[in-house]
């Protein structure tokens, strides 16, 4: 083949030893194609790094072949992110992120109608809430709104929150405090229940829920909130961001940590990791349920059958630095 050539479907074909109907099956993700031959057709094309022509299939199909995700406006999920940009391409689209300034989930509605009324995007992903169903194909990722028949897996957060809990409790810790995500969040219910329902089942006392957006300010206001003389010896907060806050403002209080206070996140953020101290937290797989958003949503722009619902995701607690028997 020639250097100057652009790789055709044919060319994948020919090195993978398929038919060419194979190969579009494969980018199509048709559960019939095998195993096998799928790894067949993913190393011919990264061999020959083929990518779908766009342009022509925009023609041929009035599709654009781009899809949007849309983001919260605070830093998203990473991983999340990242596995289902890679799934798009591998099925030949392109992605657009969009982030969204206004993080109420009306006004990312608003802007997901839009997104879609201008023609630019055959789809949307969305990693935070909607409160309507916009005119056009989307998808929500971790999240359940009936609302938009966007049925996606959360993690077990209700029974890995008891078990953050108890192990907390394992180390001596009696008072508690939880700082939760909104509450328009399936995943945030889930964590604040589970919270509750733990300190009840075990005797502990709570000393409140306060709840805010997923960002580091809701942390540092929460721990503001605590008066000086707080017997509280354990905070527990729904996600690594309302964490970094918590951190943030122990220390300015005066209040070491973990021998003052002990704190959790969750997510496992890949910064967390290395904070001083490396922040304990929940460990998520959030690359299954990014690829799996994005195939739903790609399934229904072709409008091929769904792809098996997930299971609950795996969730693994990591104690680190900032956990520890209270003093």
């Amino acid at each position: 083949m020639s250097a100057q050539r652009r790789p055709t479907m044919y060319d994948v074909a020919a090195l993978a030893g398929v038919s060419h109907q194979t190969v579009s099956r494969y980018l199509r993700s048709d559960p019939a194609v095998k195993v096998t031959t799928s790894t067949k057709i993913k190393a011919a094309i990264d061999e020959l790094g083929y990518r779908p022509n766009l342009t022509a299939r925009a023609m041929r199909t009035r599709s654009t072949g781009v899809v949007a995700i849309i983001l919260p406006g605070w830093a998203g999920p990473e991983r999340t992110v990242e596995a289902a940009c890679a799934e798009a391409q591998r099925l030949g689209y392109q992605v657009e992120i969009v982030i969204g300034v206004d993080e109420d989930p009306a006004a990312l509605s608003r802007l997901a109608d839009d997104i879609l009324g201008r023609g630019q995007v055959d789809g949307v992903l969305s990693m935070t809430p909607l409160t309507v169903k916009p005119s056009g194909v989307v998808v929500q990722t971790d999240e359940f709104d009936a609302r938009l028949r966007a049925v996606e897996a959360v993690a077990s957060d209700e029974a890995t929150m008891d078990e953050i809990v108890e192990r907390l409790a394992g180390l001596g810790h009696r008072e508690f405090f939880h700082v939760a995500g909104p509450q328009d969040w399936r995943s945030a219910q889930l964590r604040k229940s589970g919270y509750l329902k733990a300190c009840e089942r075990l005797g502990l006392r709570s000393y409140g829920v306060y709840e805010g957006p997923w960002h580091p300010d809701t942390g540092v206001a929460a721990v503001r909130s605590l008066p000086d003389d707080t017997p509280v010896t354990a905070v527990i907060a729904a996600s690594d961001f309302i964490g970094t806050g918590v951190l943030r403002a122990a220390f300015d209080r005066g209040w070491r940590v973990p021998a003052d206070l002990s704190v959790t996140g969750w997510d496992d953020l890949t910064l967390v990791r290395y904070g001083t101290p490396a922040l304990s937290t929940v460990r998520v797989d959030r690359e299954t349920s990014g690829r799996h958003g994005m195939r739903r949503l790609i399934a229904a722009l072709r409008n091929e059958p769904e792809p098996e619902p997930l299971r609950a995701a795996p969730t693994e607690i990591v104690f680190r630095e900032t956990t520890a028997p209270p003093r």
